[in-house]
């Protein structure tokens, strides 16, 4: 470990019992001020005049009383903005769901000066005054999750199971404490508790952990040279990418987090986000609070955003995003990854390498026609693990999802289509470029394959994705892609898998895997999510030991 790991493993260990003991220290201050809140509403018109006036300023994304509860970044909190608000909050119910991704952007002020703040009693710990002017609060979240897989064949017959079932269960609990409009600091906790019969996977530590740090971060922020500025220190989610390449992982039962640092600055109509940052080690998933960096995977780089003027379209207001993007990965044989397929069965040449991602991406809406348009070119360099000769990285990607907003129909009707092309490599050659599009970090939940078995890698998709919110608690999907490999020479990756397929594999086609989706808000902050996918192999696919699949998944999610 070099001097520039341990100043950051000390750091962010610093930065962590920091932000605890901060957490810890105001306890006593949320009693008084969770009772001080509670006798002010029944106090005189006086009083209420005097808590009005001091949140007489305040004004959320969507105004002082909007449901929506997403910092204010301007145009950016319409399509995906800024990484972490994202275009869907829960389970795909669109920017006005109250709760984000990542649970520190939602910002909870405007309950300072909501009439209908008492109508919801958990809005009791979301906006929590530590003094008289409201300058300085907390917010409290919270997120339990259980869910029930069942798996016939998984990763298509090859892991080795059959008729798998999982329990799982997740618990997060964060507080978000805001000192002034110039400090912020956070801290969110996971637990991951997880069993089943015919399980597997969970030694990875992306399904258990003892209660650990997920997020711990100390933000710095405020208004220069006509933009919102801030910069991120800590542990922290990261999901400020095309979809198809970055995610926080939300399959699994633990989450993906990031340590290392982040600056940010929004215009009105432009915004750059720069960053360096190390994967955080979930390997040790069986004591408490010991995650740490690690130092075999690092994503770095920065991703900018120009919202052009807004305009009308077939009689509708339209928007359209230009961005443009670097992000470089690092990683080495430890994370699986970075390895590549020889010609022999189940062969790998293990190695290190570095991955320069450089795209575009156009997005927006013309009209009832919604878009979302990504290419990218992958540099960098693969190292052997033997020391020899490395080769270069030559690799490429193209995504698109092309929908129509379906007017004159009850509730919400978008119908699309969704290709997506990842190039592939050959691993007949041992000198020359790697030609192989990685993804290491996880597509984003649900983007290609909710199953896991495929990832965009060496693979050319199509199919149609539909989505239907019949009422707004309400939520039907069906994505339905066929997939065949880009490169005949190359074996089918899977997310976190990769299958020991050579030349028993003949053909390009690898088959489809239809997927549906049906969630529904049963009561206040508690919604079931029904998903139900089948892997279909082609013929090529079962001669060479592959299996059709049958999957499902319930969960059942409570947030405040």
């Amino acid at each position: 470990m070099n001097h520039h790991q341990i100043f950051l493993s000390k750091t962010l260990k610093t930065t962590s019992l920091l932000l605890s003991f901060t957490f810890i220290s105001f306890l006593p201050t949320l009693t008084y001020a969770a009772t001080s809140t509670s006798v002010s509403e029944t106090t005189t018109s006086d009083d209420s005049k005097t808590i009005n006036d001091s949140c007489k300023n305040i004004v959320t994304a969507n105004g002082k009383y909007g449901r929506s509860r997403s910092t204010n970044y301007g145009v950016f909190n319409t399509n995906n903005g800024f990484g972490p608000v994202g275009n869907y909050s829960w389970f795909a119910f669109g920017q006005g769901a109250p709760y984000a991704q990542a649970r520190w952007v939602e910002d909870w002020s405007g309950l300072c000066n909501d009439p209908d703040k008492n109508k919801d009693w958990f809005n009791k710990l979301k906006y929590i005054k530590l003094n008289d002017s409201g300058s300085i609060w907390l917010s409290l979240n919270g997120n339990e999750r259980l869910r029930y897989v069942f798996d016939s064949r998984p990763y298509m017959g090859f892991a080795n199971k059959k008729d798998s079932s999982r329990f799982l269960l997740r618990s997060q609990y964060g507080a978000d404490l805001h000192a002034g409009s110039h400090v912020r600091a956070y801290v969110e906790l996971i637990n991951g508790a997880a069993g089943g019969v015919r399980q597997f996977g969970y030694q990875t530590g992306y399904q258990r952990s003892r209660i650990n740090l997920q997020q711990g971060f100390l933000e710095l922020k405020a208004n220069m040279l006509g933009a919102k500025m801030g910069v991120m220190g800590g542990r922290q989610f990261f999901i400020d990418g095309p979809p198809s390449m970055i995610s926080p992982r939300e399959l699994t039962n633990v989450r993906q987090s990031w340590d290392g640092f982040r600056g940010y600055a929004f215009w009105k109509r432009f915004r750059v986000d720069l960053f360096d940052l190390w994967q955080t080690d979930l390997h040790n998933d069986r004591t408490a609070f010991t995650y740490g960096p690690n130092y075999n995977a690092r994503l770095y780089g920065a991703y900018s955003s120009l919202a052009l003027p807004s305009f009308y379209a077939l009689g509708k207001k339209s928007q359209i995003f230009v961005d443009a993007f670097f992000l470089g990965y690092l990683y080495n044989s430890r994370g699986g990854p970075s390895a590549i397929p020889t010609a022999k069965i189940g062969g790998w040449e293990k190695g290190s390498t570095r991955r320069d991602n450089i795209g575009g991406r156009v997005s927006g809406n013309l009209g009832v026609i919604n878009f979302d348009l990504t290419g990218i070119y992958q540099g960098g360099q693969f190292r052997p693990a033997n020391n020899g000769d490395s080769r270069p990285v030559r690799a490429y990607a193209f995504n698109s999802i092309i929908s129509y907003a379906v007017p004159n129909v009850p509730g919400k009707l978008v119908v699309g289509l969704q290709s997506d092309y990842a190039s592939g490599g050959n691993y007949n050659k041992t000198k020359g470029a790697v030609r192989n599009f990685a993804v290491p970090y996880f597509p984003q939940a649900n983007y290609l394959d909710m199953t896991l078995y495929l990832t965009t890698s060496n693979s050319v998709s199509t199919g149609p994705l539909i989505t239907y919110n019949p009422t707004k608690k309400s939520l039907l999907k069906l994505h339905a892609p066929f997939l065949w490999r880009a490169s005949t020479n190359d074996t089918i990756y899977g997310t976190g898998f990769t299958y020991p397929l050579r030349d028993n594999y003949s053909g390009g086609f690898i088959g489809s895997v239809p997927q549906f989706t049906f969630a529904y808000e049963i009561a206040p902050h508690l919604v079931l999510t029904n998903d139900i996918a089948g892997f279909i192999a082609s013929n090529s696919l079962k001669r060479a030991g592959a299996q059709n699949s049958a999957f499902v998944m319930e969960s059942l999610d409570f947030r405040f």
